[in-house]
């Protein structure tokens, strides 16, 4: 192993997650430096929010961690839980952020509304790499093949660093170590959702309404202007069985977009 490192890790599942536990405990074996700080319950898809208007709570978490990991339960959501850590948890700035293992896929537009991949979007805001990690199914409960890969990107990473902090989205399909095909640098693909409300009565007679929705297709992205055209999709990818790993950048700034109405013009008032 290199150098032990200092890592944060949150997650969007909560504090008593397993996908969490498998990470921050793999991590710590192996020797390196393990603060959790983590919702203290379920946040899934809470995309970037902050907790503005009540004040967030948080306790240290005994009892359920490897005995080298320092936990703290956060009332906030995913984003405030990395925050937290930055500005009161820790005394150093972590040489790393992980984020999951999350206990489904954050594929193609997941991304937006992703709790897991915006607490490693808040270390990336903050100048610090950091790294998503979710298990690519909400049924399969075998995390290890997620942590040991988490063990081993944190590796290549250290040898050879990014150009500049920049967030790694990483999908492990649900399958078992010996059927994962390899690993995928991808694209962000695309994925479509039916949705709809469901109308129900509470026991008091009156109406709520429930968000249901499934993947119905899942798109594929136009090829991208500045990649080449072999380099699949996160949705292709995560198909054939790959771990997929897409660089991500919280500038979402449209370039083609912007090229197109310098062109055209005539916005003068």
């Amino acid at each position: 192993m290199t150098k032990p490192l200092r890592l944060l890790i949150s997650n969007d599942d909560g504090i008593f997650s397993l996908g969490v536990r498998t990470l921050a405990n793999t991590l710590a074996q192996v020797g390196h430096d393990v603060t959790v700080v983590c919702p203290d319950r379920e946040r899934s898809a809470t995309g970037h929010g902050l907790t503005l208007h009540h004040p967030i709570r948080a306790e240290v978490i005994d009892s359920v961690f490897h005995s080298a990991v320092i936990a703290w339960s956060c009332s906030g959501t995913p984003a405030d839980c990395v925050k937290f850590a930055l500005n009161a948890v820790l005394n150093t700035r972590p040489d790393f952020i992980l984020s999951g293992i999350n206990h489904g896929s954050n594929l193609g537009t997941d991304i937006l509304y992703s709790g897991t991949v915006s607490a490693a979007m808040e270390g990336t805001i903050e100048g610090i790499p950091s790294i998503a990690i979710s298990l690519a199914s909400p049924t399969f409960r075998e995390f290890q093949p997620s942590a040991d890969f988490a063990v081993t990107l944190l590796e290549r990473l250290t040898q050879h660093p990014l150009p500049q902090p920049t967030l790694l989205n990483v999908n492990v399909p649900p399958v078992k170590v010996e059927e994962i095909a390899g690993v995928a640098i991808a694209r962000q693909g695309l994925r479509r959702y039916i949705e709809n409300f469901e109308k129900r009565l509470d026991p008091r007679g009156k109406s709520y309404y429930w968000l249901a929705g499934e993947v119905i297709e899942e798109l594929e992205q136009p090829e991208h202007f500045h990649l080449p055209s072999d380099i699949p999709t996160d949705v292709q990818a995560i198909r054939k069985n790959y771990i997929t790993i897409t660089p991500l950048q919280y500038n979402l700034t449209d370039v083609l977009g912007v090229e197109h109405l310098y062109t055209i013009g005539g916005f003068n008032l």
